[in-house]
This record gives structure tokens, C-alpha cells and sequence, in this order.
């Protein structure tokens, strides 16, 4: 019975043969269900989910309200007043980080190195160590070596320590894939970043490295004077101008705008500008105050005390300014919406005084803070004469007082960046006080681990309390 089938069936394919038997037989392959994506498909998707999930999200809105730059316009007890439970992380991890971005950055990477895909392969780990920064910054210890593996359903939680190696470890793999020979097929407009432009990418890179080489100015085993050449190393060959800037563009309709734009809309919650952030630019007369903020209901611009009883009509406060967080084309973004801002050449320069100041002084790190302040007000259009009125008001940097100066400014020209959280940590700087209302008398170093982590992988780290700091932050006060 069985040859007799057989026969049949190579009778059969033989009269196919035009249009294939191995189709015809294929019966388990459904052609409605592809089984690969090319990394075209794949990267606009990534970055667009990193932007709202992990620049901005949980992260990014908490951030703020923990430095202070905005504030939300509901009773406390809030994320402002530092309430959070790993419930409230449970989207960033359980969904957001590691079955969404690293899962997928994984297969785009993987997949991209398979085909000699160059450009995707350098994308991918650099967009993999930015949120492995971002992840372990909030969780300190957290998995990586074993992550995103279907053998290892309860993956070990690496050192901090390890996950910054491994994070300087994929970002030089991604200079040497970024450097390779340009691929057939190579990312375009794709990419919401660079639309393809590797030259760019390199650079963010680099400044990537120096970014997360500071970082580790106080930690455990590191010297500051060893990260800070590390990082100047790095940005020789980083941003030279605003139009290196790393930028997620949207093009403000209702299914692409800016993650900002919807905070702060009528109803959505009330995110409002901070007293401290707006109180500070308007006390030195800072000429970025209108783009920063929108002026209130009564034509000024006026921040929200962090943690107070909510005002009846949020309008008494300053919005987001649309630079920032508009919907409508910004001038000189061809007809884009408000960008995300994911770094930029200010950043790049106030990194380089700070690690100017460490090895070589505060003479030495003057102007390069001062250039620094300058590309910030460029990039927000301020106008030349006021950026100069501003700057040479500012007392140069003395031993004494230039760490503290540098951070005051990187934090205006981090705003709304996780990285403003990160200094503040790492340096103390600003100095701001504590919420009305707080839930808890201090600023969390830190997150909780997620609900569902608890659950589903108990580890050893997961008692943490968010008093306790991560790995690097060795900042006692």
C-alpha cells in the first residue's frame, strides 16, 4: 500500500513538476505567516518602541519628576512623591525592555549578521547597549548573559558592574560593524534616527562610550581620572556640531507624534513644568525659558511645587514647550514634529568639561562649558546676542565650584533626559528639595524589581529597596 501511494505521488509530481512538487507537499508552511522579517521592517519598529517605552515611558516621566524638571497636576500620593511599586515597572520590563527591545533587537541583530548586513548589525548593538544602560541604571543587577533564552525560563541576574562591560563591549562591536564596507542593503529611511547615515551613527557611538564611561566616575574599582580619558578619547572622534544630534523624528499625526506631546494634553493627566526648573530660569533671566515652556492661562511662565495639593484648573501652570513636546512642525526639521532628543552635541561637551576639569583643571574646562551652553541655545534657536548676555554672565569655573556649575547646566540642557537622574546620582547635583507631600523622606536611588520578575524568577537582589543605590552610585549623601 505504501509503494503503491509513493508511485502515485511521484506520478503526481511529476505532472506538477512546472509548479513544484515541494510546494504542493509543503502542507505545514502557511504562506500567511512568515517566518523572517527583514531588518527594514524591523528597525523603524524598534526605535519608535524604544522612544515611547524607554527615553520617555515610566523612565523618562519618572526621571523628570524626580529631578524636578516637571510635575503632574494630580493628588499625592504619586510617582512625583516617590510612590512606586514593582507593579508600576512591571510594563517596562515585563513588556517594554526584554520580550520587546532586547528580544527583538536580538533577532534583528542575529539575522543582519547571518547576511552580512553590516549597518543593521552596528544599529542594533548600539540601540541594545542604550537600553541596557537605561535597564540596569533603574535595576542595577538584572539579566543579561541569560536573558532572552527559551532553555533558561529563570534567567540570573548579572552585576552591574558586568553589564557595563558588556555594554562597552557591544558598542565597540558596533564600530567595527558601522566601519565595514557599506551592505547591499543597508538601512535608509528606516531608520528615524539617521535615515542610514553611518557617519552619524559612529559618532553617537562614541558618544555613547564617553557617556557611559563618566558614569562610572565614582564607581567601585574605577578612578575618575581613568573614566575621564576614556571619554575624552571617545569624544575626539564624536559630535562636532547640532547636526550631529541623535534624534527620533516624528511627523506629528495622531498614530506618530512625539511620546511628550500626549502628556500634556487636556485630560491626559496633567504634566505641567516643576517650580524648581521654571524658578531657576527665571531667576537668571535664561533667554531658553519660552522654548522650554509654554506660558500659562495668565500669559507667564510658572511651575508646579512637586508634590502640592493639584490646582483646579492645571492651566495656572506652565506646559511643555512645543519644541519639545509639540505636534506641529518645529522650524528647521523640514516639516517634522517635535523630535525626541535621545543625545546630542551639548551633552558631548558638557561630558567633555567635566572630564576636562578632572585631568586637567578648571581653566582648562572653562570654555569648553561655555561652548557646551552655547550649542544647547543653538540647537533651542536662541538668539546669538542673548546666548553672549547669558554666558558672560556666568563666573568661570573655579576648583571649587565646577563640578557643580557644569551639572547645573547639563541638567538644562538634559531636559526630560534619564541622564539628568543619573548625574544627580552620581554627582548630587542640582541640589533641589524634597517633594511636598513625600511618600518616603528621601529621592529613590533606584527601582523596585517588577511584580511579575518577583514571581516568575525570585532572585537574591530582588529585596532591594529603592533607598538602596545601584553599583556605580557610591554617593553617600
Amino acid at each position: 500500500m505504501k509503494k503503491h501511494i509513493k508511485s502515485i505521488i511521484t506520478i503526481f509530481c511529476t505532472i506538477l513538476i512546472g509548479t513544484g512538487c515541494k510546494k504542493f507537499l509543503d502542507v505545514n508552511k502557511d504562506p500567511n505567516h512568515v517566518l523572517t522579517v527583514s531588518e527594514a521592517l524591523q528597525l523603524g519598529p524598534i526605535e519608535k518602541t524604544m522612544a515611547g517605552n524607554t527615553v520617555v515611558g515610566e523612565s523618562g516621566t519618572t526621571a523628570a519628576y524626580w529631578v524636578q524638571q516637571v510635575s503632574i497636576n494630580q493628588p499625592p500620593p504619586t510617582a512625583e512623591t516617590y510612590e512606586i511599586f514593582p507593579a508600576d515597572v512591571n510594563n517596562d520590563w515585563s513588556f517594554s525592555l526584554y520580550p520587546n527591545t532586547f528580544e527583538n533587537l536580538k533577532v534583528m541583530i542575529g539575522q543582519a549578521e547571518a547576511a552580512h548586513h553590516n549597518q543593521y548589525v552596528a544599529i542594533g548593538k548600539a540601540l541594545y547597549a542604550f537600553n541596557l544602560a537605561v535597564a540596569t541604571d533603574f535595576w542595577n543587577d538584572i539579566p543579561y548573559s541569560q536573558a532572552n533564552n527559551l532553555s533558561i525560563p529563570k534567567p540570573k541576574y548579572d552585576s552591574q558592574e558586568s553589564i557595563y562591560n558588556a555594554i562597552q563591549i557591544l558598542l565597540d562591536s558596533a564600530l567595527y560593524y558601522a566601519k565595514l564596507p557599506p551592505s547591499v542593503t543597508a538601512p535608509s529611511s528606516d531608520d528615524f534616527i539617521y535615515g542610514g547615515d553611518m557617519t552619524k551613527w559612529e559618532k553617537f557611538i562614541y558618544v555613547l562610550e564617553a557617556r557611559y564611561a563618566m558614569r562610572l566616575t565614582v564607581a567601585p574599582g574605577h578612578t575618575a581620572a581613568a573614566q575621564a580619558q576614556i571619554a575624552l578619547s571617545a569624544l575626539n572622534n564624536g559630535f562636532q556640531s547640532n547636526s550631529d544630534n541623535a534624534n527620533i523624528t516624528y511627523v506629528g499625526s495622531s498614530n506618530d507624534e512625539n511620546p511628550w506631546y500626549g502628556g500634556t494634553l487636556p485630560g491626559a493627566g496633567g504634566v505641567v513644568l516643576a517650580k524648581f526648573f521654571v524658578d531657576g530660569l527665571n531667576n537668571n533671566n535664561d533667554p531658553r525659558l519660552p522654548v522650554f515652556a509654554n506660558l500659562n492661562s495668565g500669559g507667564k511662565y510658572v511651575g508646579r511645587l512637586s508634590g502640592a495639593d493639584p490646582a483646579p484648573d492645571y492651566t495656572v501652570y506652565s506646559t511643555i514647550g512645543t519644541f519639545f513636546g509639540g505636534d506641529n512642525p518645529v522650524a528647521g526639521t523640514n516639516g517634522e514634529a517635535a523630535p525626541l532628543v535621545v543625545a546630542t552635541y551639548s551633552e558631548a561637551l558638557f561630558l567633555k568639561a567635566e572630564a576636562t576639569f578632572i585631568i586637567s583643571g578648571a581653566a582648562a574646562a572653562d570654555p569648553i562649558y561655555r561652548a557646551a551652553i552655547a550649542a544647547d541655545m543653538s540647537q533651542l534657536g536662541v538668539a546669538s546676542g542673548d546666548q553672549t548676555i547669558y554666558i558672560n554672565a556666568k563666573p568661570a569655573l573655579t576648583s571649587a565650584s565646577a563640578e557643580e556649575q557644569i551639572i547645573d547646566e547639563k541638567y538644562l540642557a538634559d531636559f526630560l533626559s534619564v541622564e539628568a537622574y543619573d548625574d544627580w546620582r552620581r554627582t548630587g547635583f542640582p541640589v533641589f528639595p524634597l517633594a511636598q507631600n513625600a511618600y518616603v523622606n528621601y529621592v529613590p536611588r533606584r527601582w523596585p524589581y517588577p511584580s511579575g520578575e518577583l514571581l516568575a524568577n525570585p532572585q537574591p537582589q530582588q529585596s532591594a529597596t529603592t533607598k538602596d543605590h545601584v553599583w556605580w552610585d557610591t554617593r553617600t549623601n
